[in-house]
């Protein structure tokens, strides 16, 4: 993959210790959920520092002070459904952000994306658009979530995933030069049926103990 200006991967300690937990097939379900939504938060706040500041005054119990406030509303957005596992931890970081959910399946014969479920919130001209998806494969759903996101006014949107392919990086880069992408790690390979290797598995199955 070469190196692209709007993809970061996480140097933190802590995700890549908790990755670690995430890869391993031993982890039980319980622990894989709540360490997808430390994860998530992790990633948040990186994704979340360049959000735009604007001056304010607040008073303390001492006097008036000068302070900053975000001069942006946030959207937290989950792709259905291993999203949720990290919309969950991203919510209790900023809970004034509001919520969104985009369901989309890949199809297993194209491997291409298929919408079947879009509820987001009203009036999102100029908000950041946080969208959380733990597995960045092919890009292909990435892809489509992004362009739902911008058809519906988004005015800056960053894509959250814990771990990713080298070519669904690549794609997503490449189709969304605009959107920075944050995420824990980058695998090289796809297998045929379209899952990162070595990555962690199916994150829904292994998050909600189903197979």
């Amino acid at each position: 993959m070469r190196k692209r200006r709007n993809v970061f991967i996480s140097g933190h300690p802590l995700v890549a210790h908790k990755l670690a937990r995430l890869r391993d097939r031993r982890t039980p379900a319980a622990d894989f959920r709540r360490i997808m939504g430390e994860v998530g938060v992790l990633l948040t706040c990186e994704a979340l520092y360049g959000s735009r500041l604007s001056e304010a005054k607040v008073r303390t119990p001492l006097g008036p002070c000068p302070a900053r406030v975000l001069a942006h509303d946030i959207v937290f957005v989950a792709v259905l459904r291993a999203g949720l596992g990290m919309l969950d931890g991203m919510s209790r970081l900023h809970p004034e952000a509001r919520l969104g959910h985009i369901g989309i399946y890949r199809d297993e014969g194209t491997l291409e994306p298929v919408q079947y479920y879009s509820r987001l919130p009203a009036k999102m001209s100029g908000a950041l658009a946080v969208l959380a998806d733990p597995m960045l494969a092919t890009g292909g759903s990435a892809v489509k979530a992004v362009d739902i996101l911008k058809s519906r006014g988004a005015g800056k949107v960053c894509f959250v995933a814990l771990i990713g392919a080298a070519a669904g990086v690549e794609r997503l880069a490449l189709a969304h030069p605009d959107v920075p992408i944050y995420i824990g790690a980058v695998d090289k390979e796809l297998n045929g049926e379209g899952y990162i290797v070595p990555g962690l598995g199916d994150a829904g199955d292994r998050m909600f103990g189903t197979n």
